[in-house]
């Protein structure tokens, strides 16, 4: 039997939250460090750029994994590093390629593991909802953050999984034209977070032709 909490209990219990300042904390405020989140996005419309910046901050607060099932060992992926200046938080970023997620949940379960693990993306999980909620439900255990990126159907997450995902999940983001849409159970924020200015602005209609001269 699942053990019950008077409301007393449960409005004096501290939880551990990411002090998350500036445009983050005007993105998606203060979540707790066991968070979960989904990105989702049509291609080329930042998604996993944002996800690749969102890993940088968060190595202020701990080590963070991207597994990238996607992409893996790229070309592409090489092009996100250096834009994001990622070698400046070397050996607070462990870059994965494409690791199956048996393997993953046995990472995840080691002694000093990741606090932050980003996959990339749902699609290529080749999983299934118990699976998933295995994982989750060990990164929440463990107090560690999940953030998932998924390819987009429409203004909506693609397939089966992607979509358990967003209603099953704390922060919920959609991309369109490098700005990123929050929602979801945040503590705070709720602002648009702008990904790349110069082509946010281009695709919003924002820049003047001359402007790009």
């Amino acid at each position: 039997m699942a053990q019950a909490y008077t409301p007393k209990q449960i409005i004096n219990k501290k939880f551990n939250l990411l002090p998350f300042e500036g445009a983050w904390k005007e993105f998606v405020g203060c979540p707790a460090r066991g968070f979960s989140a989904i990105i989702w996005g049509a291609s080329s419309s930042g998604k996993s750029s944002l996800a690749m910046q969102w890993a940088r901050y968060l190595t202020q607060f701990g080590k963070v994994a991207y597994n990238s099932l996607e992409e893996g060992i790229s070309h592409t992926m090489q092009m996100n590093l250096k834009r994001n200046y990622m070698d400046s938080v070397e050996g607070k970023f462990l870059l994965i390629d494409n690791e199956p997620i048996a393997e993953l949940l046995e990472r995840m379960t080691k002694h000093k593991s990741p606090d932050f693990l980003i996959i990339d993306s749902v699609q290529y999980m080749q999983t299934d909802k118990e699976e998933y909620k295995k994982l989750k439900r060990l990164m929440k255990e463990k107090n560690k953050g999940l953030i998932l990126i998924s390819q987009a159907n429409g203004k909506e997450p693609k397939g089966e999984l992607a979509d358990f995902a967003r209603y099953d999940v704390d922060l919920k983001i959609r991309v369109e034209g490098y700005k990123a849409f929050p929602t979801g159970r945040m503590n705070g924020g709720g602002s648009p977070f702008v990904i790349y200015p110069q082509k946010a602005a281009e695709y919003w209609g924002e820049v003047k032709q001359d402007d790009n001269e």
